[in-house]
């Protein structure tokens, strides 16, 4: 038999879901009787008078400002630094200047929920952050839900260096919270400047690991740490802010769903932004913590790319640059406990966020740390995910020059010369040609310029290759459908249709020096020009695959850039 708070706990839920369909229905334009529902759940009524007030505000235009690269949490980004950087006033017709309590003075931010006004509250005569949710009853379900989630993840935290949490309310039908006013700037202002010194990156990063600890153990994973997140104030202290994609680790209900990818992609654990969500926990922050350090000591977060996509697919597969190679003034205590932090898997990473401000205690201290430098084996498998093109091919090439030599001097299947020679000298170019491109790529200023020469390079030596052998009769051939669906994973159309026509057009000069010119080979192999034709249709049908491929995927990178979900 139920108990009379189970009987209400359902009742309750069954009023929310009744709410819930009232609104979907009301989103697909259907006409929905008010009194219907309130006959059948009368404690509804405060939730459609909110919403009708929510409605009514509909009518005041709301300037859309696009987010910028930091997504959602530019919104609750607070900070004045200069006259300069004075914050702009509230457009004319957004908001009343009285809002309840609260005399709005200025626009601080803006984000994917609202809008942040510097606010004083005339009751108590305090300056404060008001932040405001804009929308009617239309608006994003996901917003009004993440609004609440940290209205109630913040108003349960205490700590000196986390903002602090006011009031929540309402005023004229919207939603709002009024929070701690922090007079300084934002991380990711002094981190704009260039690398920090190594001993004020350290101390900044191990307040804030203290205070995400602080989060941690109230049940609280942040999901969203970054450099604009973290508010410095005039004395230098930070204090971690934003709330909006928390999550409570030891609630069952949850605000996102499996797949779901909140954060921003720079400083998002590998876990996160795969979207396996089940694994997202305090250890994901320890993760983004250690890219907020990466970034304070070498100028730069561990992750860069052209969009979100080209970003999500280096955090999951690939090992950042080593502090020490973007800055080598990096100590190398601190790049070790970048490192420990960055790693893949969650449990090679420190246990805790404790545990990651112990270790860098002890280098402000002077103590031996706990990060130890990766082994052989370890830096080898690093170098690999962090140089996939580079790895890939000189790998490649290893395997064929050993192959090359057990034919020669186990099997004695191929001569001297030309064949062994040319075969060795071509692995050998290849590699060097692999090597200087790959830095070019890296250090040069027209990075994708050298990417269609790296293409083309791929081309034309496995052409030298395949033709001091047997040409068209050559097995390495298959080496060319290898080569445009690689190319796809630069993400670019333009260099898979490059690397099919250079594919292309290699067969066809081995196909014309099969026939007019290696009359050995004729005799040897009985080809067709049937043959070659297919090759050649086979070879732009893959292209045009992997290109339709690749566009799709851009297509939902632009989508996910539009919307701010990196």
């Amino acid at each position: 038999m139920s108990s009379p708070a189970q009987h209400n706990s359902a009742e309750s839920d069954e009023a929310t879901a009744a709410l819930d369909d009232y609104l979907s229905r009301l989103q697909r334009g259907e006409t929905i009787s008010r009194e219907e529902l309130l006959a059948r759940w009368p404690q509804l009524a405060g939730a459609l008078d909110c919403l009708d007030a929510l409605e009514s505000l509909a009518a005041f235009p709301v300037k859309q400002t696009p987010l910028t690269s930091s997504g959602i949490g530019d919104a609750t980004t607070v900070y004045r630094d200069g006259a300069e950087d004075e914050p702009r006033p509230a457009a004319h017709g957004e908001l009343p200047e009285e809002f309840g309590d609260y005399q709005l003075l200025n626009e601080l931010g803006r984000g994917g929920m609202g809008v942040v006004y510097r606010a004083r509250q005339k009751s108590l005569d305090r300056i404060v952050a008001l932040k405001v949710v804009l929308g009617n009853r239309l608006a994003s379900d996901d917003s009004v839900r993440r609004f609440q989630v940290e209205a109630k993840v913040a108003a349960g935290l205490h700590h000196p260096n986390v903002v602090r949490v006011f009031e929540a309310g309402q005023a004229v039908g919207l939603s709002y919270l009024a929070m701690e006013f922090v007079e300084g700037s934002s991380l990711d202002r002094l981190a704009a400047q260039g690398p920090m010194d190594a001993e004020t990156a350290a101390r900044c990063v191990a307040t804030v690991a203290r205070a995400v600890d602080h989060l941690h153990r109230e049940g609280v994973v942040h999901r969203d740490l970054k450099p604009s997140n973290i508010l410095i104030d005039e004395a230098g202290r930070p204090y971690v802010t934003d709330f909006g994609l928390a999550k409570m680790f030891a609630d069952e209900t949850q605000l996102t769903q499996t797949g779901d990818r909140l954060g921003t992609a720079s400083y998002m654990a590998p876990e996160q932004a795969a979207g396996r969500t089940g694994e997202v926990g305090p250890l994901s922050d320890v993760y983004s913590l250690g890219a907020i350090l990466y970034e304070l000591l070498t100028g730069r977060p561990p992750f860069q790319g052209e969009n979100v996509l080209d970003i999500l697919v280096q955090v999951v597969e690939r090992d950042p640059e080593p502090a020490r190679s973007v800055n080598p003034h990096v100590p190398r205590d601190l790049a070790l406990i970048c490192q420990k932090c960055l790693e893949k898997s969650p449990r090679e990473r420190y246990p805790s966020a404790a545990a990651l401000a112990d270790d860098l205690q002890r280098y402000l201290t002077g103590e031996q740390i706990e990060a130890r430098p990766a082994g052989l084996i370890g830096r080898t498998l690093r170098w690999i995910r962090r140089e996939p093109a580079l790895s890939s091919r000189l790998i490649a090439l290893a395997g064929f020059s050993c192959v090359e030599l057990f034919a020669y001097h186990v099997l004695r299947s191929v001569p001297w010369w030309p064949h062994h020679v040319v075969m060795l000298t071509v692995a050998a170019l290849w590699a060097a040609a692999s090597i200087a491109l790959a830095m070019a790529i890296k250090h040069g200023r027209r990075p994708w310029t050298w990417r269609f020469a790296w293409a083309g390079v791929d081309a034309l030596l496995l052409l030298a290759a395949v033709m001091s052998g047997d040409g068209a009769g050559s097995g390495l051939i298959v080496v060319y459908p290898l080569l445009i669906v690689a190319s796809g994973l630069w993400f670019r159309v333009r260099l898979v249709w490059f690397t099919t026509v250079m594919s292309v057009a290699s067969y066809i000069v081995l196909a014309l020096d099969f026939h007019l010119r290696r009359t050995d080979l004729t005799a040897k192999y009985a080809f067709g020009y049937d043959r070659h034709l297919a090759c050649v249709l086979a070879l732009v049908v893959l292209g045009a695959v992997v290109a339709y491929q690749v566009r799709r995927v851009r297509a939902l990178s632009h989508y996910y850039q539009q919307r701010q979900l990196p």
